[in-house]
This record gives structure tokens, sequence and C-alpha cells, in this order.
């Protein structure tokens, strides 16, 4: 810098000055200055030419008088750096001061210029929070990083793979040491071979291995590493190392849980699935492959109830899984029956139960059924045991009945007729007695078969049953009745087919019609000629047999319950016996039938048969 005041031209130089730079004089009042150093730190609206420098920028440190007061006395040298914000933006400047000469070589002030150091200081202030930052990350994360010098064969350790190893900060390791830190056998030597085919060929490596460590400790780290080639010379190997120990650690013992909950979840008794919120199906045990015969679980992941069973089921299944996923209500051991596209049905008590995640929505269900297949089976063969044992029940009511009623009856009318043929002395009246003597023994012996044949029919556990052609046995019927017939002028209309067959015990089907078309005849109505018709037709695996007579009606709701009970009669006729109906009942039952009524009196009755056509 020239000395001496600046004249015109030289303040005119000043002004143009690139830099931020202003002159001051020992009173520290601004002589001159930049355009850049008014722009920047001046005012605009403030002529800054003989103001106090400190005046103009209050916000300055005090220590800077002292650094200007030395330049006063010769001294230069840097102020350092200030922050100002410009335009609402931090800027930052570094101030240097020399000291200022007039022509005669005193020194009448101090320059002072400012330069733009932000980009700078903000690439600083990066590198210092990516440094902290990756410092930070190496701590949380346990990596660290090493380096080879193949050229002066030294190893280097950052501070966190000693750490790693548990070896003391000024351990200086090398490349053999290196090596045999890992577990001898499959790590060590693989580490080895990564090395050498690096070394050899440029290949990098990332492997999982364990290693000892300096206290003995057995950890699992990950060891990655690649070559570094400065013209295409191998100059080092550099890496990372991480102590992966407890992530390892951790992920087996998930894996032996996951195993051990899917070997327990295998061998359950149930069928056990889990759904997305589409009812997919993304996991299933054993008992539900087995169930849809499938092999492989991941024939059925990712499938609907709609791509496994007809769609009534599934839209069912979809409705329930809807209810469930939407109030988060589960379902608990509710039962269904489910049907496999092959028609097949199986019975199980299901529970569906929905997953929550931490917010509080559901993101899947997990489904458990029991298959109530046989329990439901064993539940309906109980009812029929039971309904069997109620009928034999009500047959036991009508044996007592027999037993203590009627035989007693018989009884005490045999011992007072025989107490009034002992004491009896006219001879005629003997005779009168005698002869009713001999009706009430053939009274005994009625009731004595109608006992017999209806223990038969019960007792009869074994009956076969055969096809027998329907109105193969209604033709030998007419004509084993034909003369009762013709005497009655009864009218028999047959409308079943010529070849069709029941499955049904011949003997008893014949009794049965026999037994119907009688009572049909002998019930008939004073006013017309006794007409009866027999149809059959086929309903839901039964053979249904009608026999329809138009005589005198029966009144069901007086005698509807006490129809087919014994000894049971609801006529004046004198050949009614109350025994017909209940052994005919009897028989259609021991065959698995079932018999109906409909009837009206004065008009007629018909009784429905229903003859089940299995075996």
């Amino acid at each position: 810098m020239k000395r001496g005041s600046p004249t015109l031209s030289t303040s005119y130089l000043v002004k143009q000055l690139p830099s931020a730079t202003v002159f001051i004089d020992k009173t520290f009042s601004i002589a001159h200055a930049s355009d850049r150093w008014v722009n920047t730190f001046g005012k605009e609206e403030v002529d800054i030419h003989g103001k106090n420098l400190f005046e103009l920028l209050p916000e300055l440190s005090t220590k800077w008088k002292n650094v200007l007061e030395n330049c006063f006395q010769g001294k230069s040298g840097p102020m350092g750096v200030e922050k100002v914000l410009e335009d609402g933006c931090e800027k930052w400047y570094e101030w240097s001061t020399s000291s200022w000469y007039d022509d005669k070589e005193n020194i009448v002030g101090a320059i002072i210029q400012s330069n733009d150091i932000t980009e700078m200081i903000v690439s600083e202030l990066k590198r210092d929070r990516a440094e902290s930052l990756l410092k930070h990350q190496s701590e949380i994360s346990q990596i660290g990083s090493w380096e080879y010098n193949v050229i002066e064969n030294t190893v280097q350790w950052c501070s966190m793979t000693k750490a790693i190893h548990e070896v003391e900060p000024s351990y200086e390791p090398n490349i053999e040491t290196s090596i045999n830190f890992y577990k001898e056998g499959h790590s060590r030597n693989a580490i080895s071979m990564a090395v050498f085919e690096a070394m050899e060929k440029g290949t990098p490596w990332n492997l999982k291995l364990q290693i000892i460590t300096a206290n003995g400790s057995e950890k699992w780290v990950r060891a990655a590493g690649k070559a570094i080639y400065r013209k295409r010379k191998l100059i080092s190997l550099m890496g990372t190392f991480q102590d992966i120990d407890e992530q390892v650690l951790s992920n087996l013992e998930t894996k032996n849980n996951e195993k051990l909950l899917k070997t327990l979840i295998d061998n359950l008794p149930l069928n056990v699935y889990i759904k997305d919120t589409e009812s997919r199906k993304i996991l299933v045990n054993k008992a539900e492959c087995d169930y849809l015969g499938i092999e492989d679980p991941k024939e059925i992941l990712g499938k609907s109830d709609f791509d496994l069973y007809p769609d009534k089921s599934a839209i069912l299944s979809r409705e329930e899984d809807l209810r469930v996923l939407q109030t988060l209500k589960p379902i608990i051991s509710k039962e269904t029956v489910n049907i496999r596209k092959d028609g097949s049905e199986t019975a199980f008590l299901s529970s569906k139960i929905p997953l929550i995640d931490h917010l509080g929505n559901s993101y899947g269900l997990v489904g458990i059924s029991l298959d109530i297949t046989d329990i439901k089976q064993k539940e309906k063969e109980l009812r029929n045991l039971i309904n069997v044992t109620s009928q034999q029940n009500k047959k036991l009511i009508n044996f007592a009945h027999i037993v203590s009623h009627n035989l007693r009856s018989h009884s005490a009318n045999f011992s007072m007729l025989l107490n009034f043929l002992v004491e009896e002395t006219n001879e005629k009246e003997k005779e009168g007695i005698l002869k009713m003597l001999m009706s009430a023994s053939g009274n005994l012996l009625e009731t004595l078969d109608n006992l017999n044949e209806v223990v038969a029919i019960s007792s009869n556990v074994n009956i076969k049953k055969e096809p027998t052609k329907v109105l193969q046995t209604v033709t030998k019927v007419k004509q084993t009745l034909s003369g009762f017939l013709l005497n009655n002028k009864a009218q028999i209309i047959t409308n079943i087919p010529k070849n069709l067959k029941v499955n049904v015990v011949p003997s008893y089907l014949e009794s049965i019609i026999l037994n119907f078309i009688t009572n049909g005849i002998k019930y008939k109505h004073p006013e017309r000629d006794p007409k009866l018709t027999l149809s059959v037709s086929k309903r839901d695996k039964q053979t249904l047999l009608s026999i329809e007579d138009n005589g005198l009606g029966i009144d069901l709701k007086k005698y509807g319950n006490k129809l087919f009970g014994m000894y049971k009669t609801f006529h004046t006729h004198e050949d009614a016996r109350g025994i017909g109906l209940y052994i005919t009942k009897n028989q259609i039952e021991a065959m698995g039938g079932r018999i109906t009524v409909e009837s009206k009196v004065g008009q007629g009755t018909k009784f429905n048969i229903f003859f089940d056509d299995k075996n």
C-alpha cells in the first residue's frame, strides 16, 4: 500500500475495491471505505465518513480496540471472525488489519479488510456435524473401520474396531493377528480366502463370521472389505467391521421360538389359520392342510375362501370375517357346517379372533376350528337311541297295562266263574257257566297272541329288508280278501307303477296293507259303499304309500294322541279290538319308517306310510 493520505483519486479507487475495506484514523473514525464494506457493514441512509467505527457497529467486541491500538503501534494482525446478519441470512467474515502510513512513514491509522468465509464455515460445520453423526451412528450400530497398507504391511483399526475385539486402545494389530482373531475352522478359513481373493483378483467381501475376542468371548461379526488400487497397483485393503452378536443371537432365538410355535400349532388337533384383511390365508397348520387335502401349505397361502369352498359357504365366512375385523369382537365357539368343493359336509366349532396393532386397528384374524362331525353323529345316534328308548318305554307301559289290567281281568273273571261253577248245583246253570269259561279262555288266548306278536316285532332287531314290488303285494292281499271285498261291495283303486319296489320286510308290508284295507272296509260309512285308493310316490330318499278310504273318519282332535295306542278304540263297531293300528305302527317303525294320518269325521281317513329306502 502506498504510504500517505488518500487523495480524491485514491478515495475513488478504494471505493471500487472488490473486498470489503475501510480506513480508520487513530480516533477510530472512518476516513474512507469501499462500497463493498459500506453495503455489508454500513447503513445506506447514514453517511459513514467521520463516524466512529464502534459507534457505527456497537456489536463489535471491545477486544477489537486492543487489536487496532496495536496496529497503530505498527503491530498488524488478524482481528478474527465475525458473524453478520445480512438480508435475514447469517454471513461469516474474517477481518484482518494492517497499519496505515502517510508519505513520511508515520502511522496515521489502520486499514481493515473483511473476507466472506461463509461458505467455508458452513462446509466446516457440515463436516463437523457429519463426523459427529458418523461417530454417533458408529457407536450405536457398533461399526468400526480398518485398513491394511499393503506397501508398508501395516494394519490400522479405529477405536470401535478395537472395542469389538476387546483390546486396549494402544493395541497395534498386524495382518496375521487380525486373521487369528477369527474362530478356528469355517470363520478363519473364510476370511483367509476372502483376503487372498481380494489381493489376487480384487474381489470384495461381506461375510458373517465368528471371532474370539482378546477376553475369550465368542462374537458374531460382519466383516466387509475391498481392494484399493492406484495406477492399477494394489496399495491397500480397507473395510468395515460390525458387532452383530446380539442381532444374530436374537435371530437364532426368534427362529427357535418360531420353530417351536410351528411345531406346536402343526400338532394341535385343531384347524388353525391366519387371514389378512382381504380374508386371504397367510398361515395354515397341518390339520387345515389335511382337511383340504393339500400336501404343501404354499398351495393355500394367498387364497381366500372363494378359492377353496362353494360360494354360499365363502360368502358366510367373509361376512363373519368382516364383522370380526370391523367390530374387533371375536366369535367364540360358534357351531358351523362347512361344505367343501366336493359337496362333503363337516361340522366345526369355530372361533375367529381379531389381530390388533399398536394403534388399535385390525390387520387380520386368527381362525381356530374343532372338527365335531363325529360328535354330531354321536349326538344324532344318541337322540335316536333316546327316541327308541322312549318308544320302548311306551311299549313297556302298554305291556304293563296288559299284565296289570287285561290279564288281571281275565284272571279275576276265571276265578269268579270257577267259584260259581263249584257252588252251582243246577246242571243247566253249570252249562251256562262253562260256556262263559270257554269264552273267557278264548279272550285270554287272543290277548296272549296279541302280546306275543308285539313282542316278536319289538325284539326282532335284525329284521332283513329286501326290495319288494308294492303292486304285487297289494294284488296278493286283494286275492286273500276277495270274499270280504265282494260281500261289502268294496272298490280298491291302485295308482302304483307295476315294477315299483320298496325296501321292506315283505311279510310286514303284506300285514300293513291287509290291516288298513280291512279297517277301511270294517269302518265303512253306512250311507255309501266303501272305496279305498292306494298310491305310491318318492320323496327325499323315501317311498310314500298312501291309503285313503271314504269311511266314518276319526275325530283327531279328540283321539289323535291315542290313535296308535294298544286297545284304543274310537268306534262302537262290535269287532273293534284296538290292537291292529298298534301292531301296524310297530311294524312300520321296526323297518325305519313312520306313519301320519289325515281324517275328517264322516268323510274318511288317509294314512301316509313313509318307508326308508336304505337297508
